[in-house]
């Protein structure tokens, strides 16, 4: 499942012409929204960016459920492409038009709770989403301490790497310091005599804001570092540990390690990378792509600074929380209870097909090749004998540090993302780059509240 782009949005005019369109109903037809009497069902209106493909599909499957077995409450999906999400959540509320239950990417958390938008979780539910959740999946559900709602998908990024340009080079295995990260991008890359890339050592890519930044602060967490301020209103790249990883960037690029403007993505898949920092639902991406030479993947945690560092990496992901405005917070925070609590039998992946209990939204992430950050859903339902390129990601979920959902996070997300562009394009140097961070987020973060 592919990570998020880059936030775009259409403007208010031509959005809420076209808002009709947009909006399309992918759940099972439900009766007009009434008042609960008997014979009148409450329907709750769940917006998503499962819009299309598998992702739609398995959303099917528990709301399909849910409507055949209450009857008070029903629940009708609506859906828009991710660029189209946060904008169409922005206006649809100004227009007074909000949907019941919202299924936002976490790092907009900031900007919807001081729009008004998410209501925070009922304490009876906040406990259970602490409790059963990963820190970092928690944290990216909470604005100011507290929670707003319960976490989807969950990705952590970890080291993809090639064992057949590894083993070509005389590298027995994946790096784990940096050093060795460095040396193993020199010696596998490879360019032809006229000095074009025909294998990048270690893969940076433009592709997004979130390919490129989220390469960028996992190495930043991995060496110890944060974006934001613990406060949100300044940044923290300009510190050690982010002159650390612009330096680390900048050095592969200008040795030759590393071509930024080709497309990681399928270089990887073509045997033209030979590491790459991604998150794990590129594993399911590589495993259908490449066929046989999929056997060539294997997945590391991030290397550290130093062999002794302590380990962190980046994690990111969606929340499902219920909108201030609607008119049935209760009924809505039992569908999510019922939807990412409540667990049920299903068929892990132990040897012989054991049934064991998980929750239906883990069982639904596991199905079209996610996470989430219920760990003991996670081990139930992959089990020791699935692919092992995924468990790197489950155990990072003990030390995934979230991305920050200040108000201006997006913003801010976007003006990292140009700076290390110029950085690894060589229009800044790294001080350069580090000072129009600093200045340009400082900036955009303080504005935001």
């Amino acid at each position: 499942m592919m990570q998020p782009p880059r936030a775009g949005g259409l403007s208010r005019r031509h959005f809420a012409l076209a808002l009709p369109s947009a909006l399309l109903a992918s759940g099972c037809s439900a009766p007009h929204r009434g008042t609960g009497r008997p014979g009148d069902p409450i329907v709750l209106t769940l917006l998503t960016h499962y819009a299309s493909g598998v992702l739609k599909e398995a959303l099917h499957g528990p709301v399909d459920e849910w409507n055949a077995t209450h009857d008070r409450v029903k629940v009708q999906t609506m859906a828009v492409e991710f660029a189209d999400l946060l904008t169409t959540f922005m206006v649809r509320q100004a227009a007074g038009q909000g949907p019941d239950i919202l299924h936002p990417y976490c790092l907009w958390n900031g900007q919807l709770v001081q729009a008004g938008v998410l209501r925070p979780a009922p304490s009876e539910h906040a406990e259970e989403i602490t409790r059963g959740y990963s820190e970092a999946a928690v944290d990216a559900a909470s604005v100011g301490g507290r929670v707003y709602g319960y976490p989807t998908e969950v990705q952590t990024y970890a080291l993809y790497y090639n064992k057949r340009l590894l083993r070509e080079a005389g590298i027995d295995g994946p790096p784990r310091t940096w050093r060795e990260l460095e040396e193993t991008a020199y010696r596998t890359a490879r360019r032809d005599r006229y000095g074009n890339p025909l294998v990048q050592g270690f893969g940076l890519s433009t592709a997004d804001d979130s390919t490129t930044v989220g390469q960028t602060l996992a190495l930043l967490n991995a060496a110890g570092g944060t974006f934001v301020s613990k406060d949100g209103r300044s940044t923290a790249i300009d510190s050690q540990a982010g002159r650390a990883v612009f330096e680390l960037e900048h050095r592969l690029v200008a040795g030759g390690a590393s071509a930024p403007g080709v497309n990681v993505y399928k270089a990887f898949r073509s045997g033209q990378v030979a590491m790459v920092v991604s998150a794990g639902w590129w594993t399911g991406t590589l495993k259908t792509l490449m066929g046989k030479d999929y056997r060539d993947v294997g997945v590391a945690p991030l290397p550290l600074p130093e062999a002794d560092g302590k380990r962190a990496t980046l994690s990111t992901g969606f929340m499902l929380g219920v909108n201030a405005a609607g008119r049935h917070p209760s009924a809505a925070w039992e569908f999510l209870r019922w939807l990412n609590a409540e667990k049920v039998d299903v068929k892990s992946a132990q040897a012989g097909g054991k049934a064991r209990k998980a929750t239906r939204m883990s069982s639904l992430q596991v199905s079209v090749g996610s996470l989430t950050g219920r760990a003991d859903d996670m081990r139930t339902l992959l089990g020791a004998h699935s692919d092992p390129n995924l468990h790197p990601f489950l155990d990072a979920l003990a030390y995934s540090v979230p991305e920050p959902n200040v108000p201006g996070a997006q913003q801010a997300k976007s003006l990292l993302r140009k700076n290390i562009e110029a950085l690894w394009t060589g229009q800044h140097s790294v001080d350069q780059a580090l000072r129009a961070t600093r200045r340009q987020v400082d900036r955009e973060v303080s504005r935001s509240w």
